[in-house]
């Protein structure tokens, strides 16, 4: 009985296999290798944040369970992030300013990654050029911007109960 009360949501659960499957993911060399992408805390931030917004764009308007997955996948990112900074040596009383200027950025960028996925133009490789590529202009955009289209696809191809499972399948960094 005990076991039940405290086995965690099922919905909690594929949050957190989500996160770190989307954690996993953007560790991958390629990123940084092939793409150029900065081996920095920023860079990071913007590789763990762009699957985060991959899988929540796949689980919006989807219905209540999938709302509910989505918010946990988006908790466990922000835990993951308050454990980073406090491991990064930040105080008590600066976390939750830190935190709330991530917070702000992960939204911010959320939005525009959403419209930019929308419609086929430059948007998309101009948003990466403008948070992936901040730091280092010579940075393959291109691929990225080719990259992130193709994991959105691979989402939108995995079936609902897949990813509400907590499984994904991310597409090939390089195709």
């Amino acid at each position: 009985m005990l076991q039940r009360l405290f086995r965690p949501r099922a919905a909690k659960a594929a949050g957190a296999a989500l996160f770190q499957a989307a954690a996993r993911q953007a560790r991958q060399p390629a990123f940084y290798a092939d793409f150029g992408v900065p081996d920095t805390v920023e860079g990071r931030f913007e590789l763990y944040s762009l699957h985060v917004v991959l899988l929540v764009c796949r689980l919006k308007g989807e219905g209540a369970e999938a709302s509910e997955v989505s918010q946990a996948l988006f908790d466990a990112y922000l835990r993951s992030l308050d454990d980073a900074l406090r491991e990064m040596g930040v105080g008590d009383l600066s976390v939750g300013k830190k935190m709330r200027k991530l917070g702000e950025a992960f939204y911010g960028r959320a939005k525009a990654y959403d419209s930019a996925l929308g419609v086929q133009s430059d948007e998309l490789a101009a948003l990466i050029g403008r948070t992936l590529f901040a730091d280092a202009p010579q940075g393959d955009v291109a691929a990225m911007a080719g990259y992130v289209r193709r994991a959105f696809a691979a989402l939108a191809e995995l079936p609902l109960e897949t990813i509400l499972a907590g499984e994904t399948n991310w597409a090939e960094i390089r195709s």
